[in-house]
Formats: C-alpha cells, sequence, structure tokens
C-alpha cells in the first residue's frame, strides 16, 4: 500500500532533577535533535505555613515601629555614634545634629555664623520655667522618633519646649490635646499659657469657658487661680454668664479677693463666705473704719471692683444695706451712682418717654443690666429679677420650649411701682447654653442685641426652641438695658435692631 504520509510527533525525554538548595525540576530534551536545548522546568516546593497563618507576618506599620523604637534606643538613649553633646538644667545628652537640625532652634544654631555652629559640646540655659528636666528629655526624644504621647499633665511643659526649640508639629499637637482637654482644674494654666506661647485660639476657648463657668460652677479652687488682669477682663464682659443678678457678681468677687488675700485658707464652700465676711471685718476695724479698696492691701483690686455695674445693685434695698456694711467700696464710687439713678427714676416718671431711643451695642455691652436663671429639666418656670426698674414689670417664662418676654402691669406679684404707659421699650440679649460635666458648651443659643417694645401685659416670644438638641440644665442669661440715653448723642453704626413681632 501507499506509504504512510502522517508526521512523527517527536517525543521528549524526561529526567528529574535535583539543584542547590534543595530546588527540584524536570529535565525535558528534544529526543533525535542534539541541537535543541534541554528545558528545565523547576517545580516549587510548598511553603511551610506558620503556626499564626499566613497574616502572621508583622505588618509594614508595625515594622516602621519597630525600626523607630531602635533607633530611639541607640541613638537617642544610648547615644551612639553621636556628634554633639547638650547639656541643660543639670543633665547630658549625646545627639547627632541631622536629628537636631528639624528642630528650628538648633537649624538656625548650626547653620549660622554663631560661635556654637562648630562646638561639639552646646549648654544651653532655660529662661522659661515650665521647662524642667522630663520634658526637655521627652522633647529631645521626639525628633528620633515617629510620633510622641502627651498626657494632658504635661502639655503645658512640652508646648514651653517645643515653642523654645520651634518645633511647629508638636506645637500643633499640644493644641489639640489642650482643646480637648479644657476643665476648672486646667483653664487657667492653659489660659496662661496660650498667652505666652502665643496660641490664640486656646486663649478664646478658655477665656469663653470661664465666662461660662466662673459664677455656674463655684469652684473655689478655680478663683483661687484667676488673677488680677484676668478677673477684670471676665467682670467687664456683658458675656458673662450671671446667675440670678449683679449683686451675685459682687458676692464671687468678694469670695475672690479673700482668696487672694489667704491663699492658704481650706475650708468648706458653704465657710467660705461667712470666712470672707469675718477676714473683711476684722481688716476694716484694723484700719480704723477705711474702705477696703482704699487701703493698702485693697488697691490693687480697684481695677477689677470697677467693673462691677453698681446701678444695678444699689436699685435693691437689701443688696445697697450688704454694700454699706462691707464697706469694700468707697463713698466717692457710689455718690455719683446714686445721684444718676434718681435723675434717672425721675425722666422714666415724669415724662414720656417710653424706653431706650438710638441705642448702641456698646452702651449695651457696658451698661446693661446683666442677670440669669437655670432651668433644671424641661418644665414650665419663670423668672422675675430683684430691684427696681423704672416701672418695667418684666417676667421671663420657659413653655413647651418657647421662652416668652411679658410685661405685667398689674403690680400682683411686684412690691414696686409699675408703669401704666400703654408701651414700653426695652433693648435687651438672650443666651442659652447648656454645658458638661467638664464645662464645655453642647448647645448655644443668642438672640443678639434687639429693641422689644410691649403694650400692658403684653407678651412676645423671643426663642423657639422647638426641634433642637437641647441639653438640661440649661443655662440662661439676659441683658436688660430701661433706661434710655441722653438726647442729642449720635447714631453709630452699630445700632440695635427691633425684633419681628
Amino acid at each position: 500500500g501507499r506509504k504512510s504520509m502522517r508526521r512523527r510527533l517527536p517525543l521528549y525525554r524526561e529526567e528529574r532533577w535535583e539543584g542547590m538548595g534543595g530546588r527540584r525540576g524536570i529535565a525535558r530534551n528534544m529526543e533525535g535533535d542534539p541541537h535543541r536545548y534541554t528545558k528545565y522546568i523547576q517545580v516549587g516546593r510548598k511553603r511551610k505555613t506558620s503556626p499564626g497563618g499566613p497574616l502572621a507576618k508583622a505588618p509594614r506599620r508595625e515594622r516602621i515601629k519597630d525600626k523607630s523604637r531602635s533607633i530611639y534606643q541607640a541613638l537617642f538613649l544610648r547615644g551612639e555614634g553621636s556628634d554633639i553633646q547638650i547639656r541643660a538644667l543639670g543633665e547630658e545628652w549625646n545627639l547627632h545634629r541631622v536629628y537636631l537640625c528639624q528642630a528650628g532652634y538648633f537649624a538656625s544654631m548650626f547653620s549660622g555664623a554663631w560661635r556654637e555652629t562648630h562646638m561639639n559640646t552646646i549648654e544651653i540655659q532655660m529662661p522659661d520655667e515650665n521647662i524642667d528636666c522630663e520634658a526637655l528629655h521627652e522633647v529631645l526624644g521626639s525628633l528620633y522618633r515617629d510620633s510622641m504621647i502627651i498626657p494632658p499633665c504635661r502639655v503645658v511643659a512640652i508646648l514651653a519646649t517645643a515653642s523654645m526649640l520651634q518645633l511647629d508639629e508638636l506645637i500643633q499637637q499640644c493644641r489639640e490635646i489642650m482643646k480637648d482637654t479644657v476643665s476648672a482644674q486646667s483653664v487657667c494654666n492653659y489660659y496662661y499659657s496660650a498667652e505666652n506661647y502665643g496660641l490664640q485660639d486656646i486663649r478664646t476657648i478658655c477665656h469663653q469657658w470661664l465666662l461660662d463657668n466662673l459664677m455656674t460652677q463655684r469652684n473655689e479652687e478655680l478663683l483661687m487661680e484667676v488673677s488680677l488682669d484676668l478677673m477684670r477682663e471676665l467682670i467687664a464682659s456683658s458675656d458673662l454668664l450671671v446667675m440670678e443678678v449683679e449683686m451675685d457678681i459682687y458676692t464671687t468677687l468678694k469670695k475672690w479677693t479673700f482668696l487672694q488675700l489667704q491663699p492658704t485658707w481650706r475650708g468648706t464652700r458653704r465657710a467660705l463666705l461667712p470666712d470672707a465676711n469675718s477676714w473683711f471685718a476684722r481688716h476694716r476695724g484694723e484700719s480704723e473704719g477705711a474702705p477696703f479698696l482704699e487701703t493698702e492691701q485693697g488697691r490693687a483690686f480697684i481695677p477689677v471692683f470697677q467693673q462691677l455695674r453698681l446701678a444695678y445693685i444699689i436699685c435693691d434695698l437689701p443688696s445697697a444695706h450688704v454694700i454699706d456694711q462691707d464697706a469694700l467700696i468707697p463713698a466717692a464710687w457710689l455718690t455719683p451712682v446714686y445721684k444718676e439713678q434718681w435723675l434717672a427714676l425721675l425722666r422714666a416718671e415724669q415724662t414720656k418717654e417710653i424706653g431706650p431711643v438710638d441705642v448702641h451695642v456698646s452702651d449695651l455691652q457696658g451698661n446693661s443690666m446683666r442677670c440669669g436663671g437655670q432651668l433644671q429639666r424641661d418644665e414650665q418656670c419663670s423668672w422675675r429679677w430683684a430691684g427696681f426698674n423704672f416701672g418695667w414689670d418684666l417676667v421671663v417664662c420657659y413653655n413647651n420650649r418657647r421662652i416668652v418676654f411679658r410685661r405685667s402691669a398689674l403690680n400682683k406679684s411686684c412690691g414696686l411701682g409699675v408703669s401704666l404707659l400703654w408701651q414700653r421699650k426695652v433693648a435687651f440679649r438672650l443666651r442659652l447654653v447648656s454645658l458638661d460635666r467638664n464645662g464645655r458648651a453642647t448647645f448655644r443659643r443668642d438672640t443678639e442685641y434687639q429693641m422689644l417694645s410691649l403694650r400692658k401685659d403684653q407678651e412676645l416670644e423671643v426663642v423657639n426652641l422647638e426641634n433642637q438638641d437641647v441639653f438640661f440644665p440649661l443655662y440662661m442669661a439676659c441683658n436688660f438695658l430701661y433706661i434710655p440715653r441722653e438726647r442729642g448723642t449720635a447714631q453709630s453704626e452699630d445700632s440695635c435692631k427691633s425684633p419681628e413681632s
């Protein structure tokens, strides 16, 4: 038959092989073709599974941490390969210029025409008492690490050291910690540190915290830490969260003054005011009856007591008696206030003026009546503050998450004369604040300054809190200006706006 034309398929010869390192494979060679190469196919050896599984290998972040820890221990703690020694606060650190140059302080020192540029040992004098040996050790060590943990109790010392060494990232870390940890125990320390190291945002946060809590917390330790300048600034502010009336600000100042003069006093909160009254009475006897603020010890406190709005203290008879008996304030301060109030009373009674006209925000900020109250729970409540308010019997009511101002003309519960003018005006501002257990605001509402006009027995809603997350207790602070300004004053751009009815 016909010869078969089918192509013969090549045959392969396979041989198993084993190489170095335990590698194994199969060698294939095409049979009958000595010119073709031998192909080696490696056969992978199965990797043994570790007890922790395939994910047991440390992640990259952990390896970086381990490396950073090794650098910190070898170079910083043991000083291996050191090329410079730092001496300060009685301690020595063997460090490295390349790491120190991360700090602006050392970068300038080593790059300029300074004497220390080529020195192997540098002695640093610490002008800041907030910097201690522990803080300096931690901050220098941070140059050898990726991150640093700062306890709140050490944040001021770390901030002081970071500011001196010009470490901006560390300063920012301190700033964030301070923002989150403001409390009665830390607020004054943070405030003074923020002033010293230029952290304006921290200063503002602490200042607002003190305005909210100075009179709501009644904390003796806090009063001891408030300086003269800081107290003057707080008492002058119309944003101070006043509980009750202006007389309570005076009482707070009396306690604060006593604690400033007697820093070693230790007693209960209830005993503070009686002890302060006894001390001032003894001082008055030793000073032959001279008002406290005219004595050598009292003169330093004059700028603080000058911020009191005395017109809203002497308008209440019991408060006026206390002011006279305490004799802290000189009669020369009180006499013009009594005269001014008497003339204002005559204007309110014998003229047709119905209230403030062309009121400026600056007048309200410096001259308004400051008062307030606390709402423990979401229930109906009303406030009426003591004192003669020039024919106004203004009642503030809370009910169903609404705050209403009502002008009462029936004189049922008010023993003072009530104006029967058909309409009266008052300039006001209402603020609502909820505070957590650390004194930080969780809710805040502000009406800003407005002009309110009410007829007899009329009421007007000024705040509606429906559909808002309000936390109790809720603090309410009011500013009122009942007395009309003298005619002839120029109008300015910061005049009050009238609320819409």
